[in-house]
Formats: C-alpha cells, structure tokens, sequence
C-alpha cells in the first residue's frame, strides 16, 4: 500500500508519494480555483511519475488551505502538525521551523520525535509572505531570482514598514521614485529585512531553538535567507525542496496509519 500527502496552498499543490520509508515521487504544480480539482489533477501528474495509477492501493492524508476540502483522502491533518513530521524527516536534529509560503508564515517548536512542542502563525497580512515578495518584485521590475542576486551586493537596505503590505508598497515606490533614488540592491535588501522583522517577531514570541530549519516556497528565496540567517545569528537549515515538506510530512502520517493497519 502506498502512502500519499497532498498540501493544497493558495498558489501551488503539492504531492509525495512513499511506499515505506522510500520517497517514490513528488510534484509541485499550480492550483487552481477549486482545491479538489488542483489536488486530483497534481496527484495524477505524481503518480504518473511513480509509475501508478490513480485505482492503486493507497492511503492519502491531505493538508494545507484546500485540505479539508478534498473529498478522496482518508484524513485530514493540520498543516503545522504535518511540518513538524515533515521538517523531522529531513532534519532530525532541528528543533524550530519556520514555514514562509504564499500567504501564510508559520514558527513552530518541533520535540526529538517530529511533534509539535508549541507554535505561532501570521496570516493577517501579505507583508510577511511569498504573495508579497512577487508584489515587491513586480514593483521592482524584476525577477525573483534577480531579487535574490541583487540584495547580496547591499550592505544595508532602507527601513521598510514591516506592519502593512500596503504601506510597504508606498515606501518602496517612493524609494524607486526619489531624486536620486535608493540603488536597487539597497532597497531589494530593506523588502527582505521587512520580512524578516515580521518572522523574527513570531520567533521571539515561542523562543528560537536550533537547529531552526527553513521551509515553504519562500525558502528558495537565497537573498531572504541570507538576512535571516544575518539576524538569527547563526546559519539555518534548507532542504533542496523547501516546498514539499508538509506534503511529505503528510504522507509519513498515511504511512504510519497503514502500518497501524488503518488503511485495510
């Protein structure tokens, strides 16, 4: 029997596939309006990539935004529970992990054994998200990957207001437009340290532990990371697929429902 997780965002979906302890596939695909459709059409793309079909024996836990609205998964778990599964797969030894997506940012305290310890979320405004950092980079004119190139050149970045993304978009557009205006790299390095205020607000909130491991879309983001790391005082982890990590920590969970004989 095979185990799947699906984590339904507002801007992507993801799905991983494991048969006991082997990852077999995962994917990262777009979502739709509708979470069921978004979550069928990635499971079907992955399960073509395990060399599956969608009638094959499996147990699958969904999660995310769209999770409890997915109709054909046997169990529906909290997206915070399936990260700390999912971050103590990869990383046994973290104890702290922050989860930036698109709209939502989470900081949670993870025990030895992948569980839940305490944690703290941000979902109130984008200025602290991954929907804010493409805003940003539209108002910049720039790509996001140019983004995180760029702000490696800056040695300080102007201050920001890390409280509203509306705000933070008037003080960015009056930096671009002032005479002279702020360099770019300077001000690309003040939309990261907005960020990062915010998240540094949430891990001072639950106390940060190391190891701290960084996860979600957002920690792809090299230039984002480089300020954290700037203002934790110390490097933090990233798995190579930041983004699949409550997927996968979803699907551990089905795992270890099959092997409680659940999914017979």
């Amino acid at each position: 029997m095979k185990a799947l997780g699906i984590d339904i965002g507002s801007l992507t979906t993801k799905v991983v596939i494991m048969e006991g302890d082997v990852v077999l596939a995962s994917s990262v695909s777009p979502s739709g309006d509708e979470p069921e459709p978004s979550a069928k059409a990635a499971l079907e793309q992955t399960l073509v990539k395990a060399g599956l079909s969608l009638d094959s024996d499996t147990y699958i836990v969904s999660t995310g935004i769209g999770g409890k609205l997915v109709s054909f998964s046997q169990q529906q778990k909290s997206i915070t529970t399936c990260l700390a599964r999912g971050i103590h797969r990869l990383f046994p030894t973290a104890r702290m992990g922050i989860d930036m997506g698109a709209e939502t940012a989470n900081v949670l305290k993870i025990t030895d054994r992948g569980r839940i310890n305490d944690w703290v979320s941000h979902d109130k405004c984008a200025a602290g998200t991954g929907v804010f950092l493409q805003q940003m980079a539209k108002l910049m004119q720039m790509p996001l990957d140019e983004m995180a190139r760029t702000s490696l050149n800056a040695h300080s970045g102007p201050e920001i207001s890390s409280t509203c993304a509306v705000f933070a978009e008037s003080e960015v557009i009056s930096h671009v437009h002032r005479d002279p205006p702020t360099p770019k790299d300077e001000i690309v390095a003040g939309i990261y340290s907005s960020v990062v205020s915010r998240l540094m607000t949430l891990c001072k909130r639950i106390g940060t532990e190391e190891d701290v491991a960084v996860v979600g879309g957002v920690a792809l983001n090299a230039g984002l990371i480089h300020v954290l790391e700037r203002e934790l005082g110390f490097g933090v982890l990233v798995p190579e697929a930041p983004q699949l990590a409550a997927a996968l920590g979803a699907a551990i969970i089905a795992r270890e429902n099959i092997e409680k004989g659940l999914g017979r």
